[in-house]
């Protein structure tokens, strides 16, 4: 249980429960992108959009959302994404794509699919030296993940996380409060509004 602002509208704060926490603080507390970096989000549904829109907050100058579905892209510019990469467009690995659009890879990539080929592209597409990759989805539980030890030795890091870093009772009050001052737009998330006698 976690006490909220009493003038937090429950029918807007009670999406922070979950996903957009996660992804936003994914962004926010563990990737931690610079102001003026460039940071890949791997996969645009509602974690991956709260991650774009933490990116945004947090200064990103380049956020580019890699996403098998097209007809996402466009509700994604709203979150914050300037660009967007469809892996099927290319005959090559979309770690390649991203590092020939950002002179050799990103600054932070975040990663909300939970398909382990997208955490491997998601590690291997940040930058040497400084790139820092960060695991949001939730893999099979066959899935391994494997990648050349030199990624690590070129000091990239890669990390994961758990609900976004937030501890649920002290942090979320301050997520809604983020909300409450306008710098993060629940609404957005929100695409229909149903009654209770219309659930099955």
């Amino acid at each position: 249980v976690a006490k909220i602002n009493p003038q937090a509208p429950l029918d807007k704060v009670c999406v922070l429960s979950c996903g957009i926490s996660t992804g936003l603080g994914a962004s926010i507390n563990v990737a931690k992108p610079p102001k003026g970096s460039t940071v890949a989000i791997f996969g645009l549904g509602a974690v991956g959009l709260a991650a774009a829109e933490g990116a945004r907050i947090a200064g990103a100058s380049r956020i580019i959302g890699v996403d098998l579905n097209p007809s996402r892209f466009e509700e994604a510019r709203k979150f914050g994404c300037t660009e967007f990469v469809n892996p099927k467009d290319h005959n090559k690995p979309v770690r390649r794509v991203l590092a020939e659009m950002t002179n050799g890879g990103v600054d932070r990539s975040v990663e909300c699919t939970g398909n382990i080929n997208a955490m491997i592209q998601a590690f291997e597409c940040v930058h040497d030296g400084w790139g820092v990759a960060v695991l949001v989805g939730v893999p099979h539980k066959d899935a391994e993940f494997k990648t050349h030890p030199m990624n690590f030795l070129n000091e990239r890091t890669l990390k994961g996380t758990f609900f976004g870093n937030y501890k649920p009772r002290t942090d979320l009050p301050n997520v809604v409060e983020l909300y409450m001052k306008k710098e993060l737009e629940v609404e957005k998330f929100i695409t229909h509004s149903v009654p209770f006698a219309e659930i099955n």
